[in-house]
């Protein structure tokens, strides 16, 4: 009983980094794809006027 090992916070850590790296995957696409989706919505926007 000398050491008590606290975990209360270990299991936010995980999830914030879980949330961390699901941030950095999602950024990463919209960097990648983002010019491709953008073309997409002007051609639709020009097809609708």
């Amino acid at each position: 009983m000398l050491f008590l090992h606290r975990e209360d916070g270990q299991g936010l850590v995980e999830y914030a980094l879980v949330l961390v790296l699901v941030a950095v995957v999602v950024i990463a696409i919209l960097t990648l794809l983002g010019p491709q989706i953008g073309n997409v919505f002007s051609r639709v926007t020009s097809g609708l006027g």
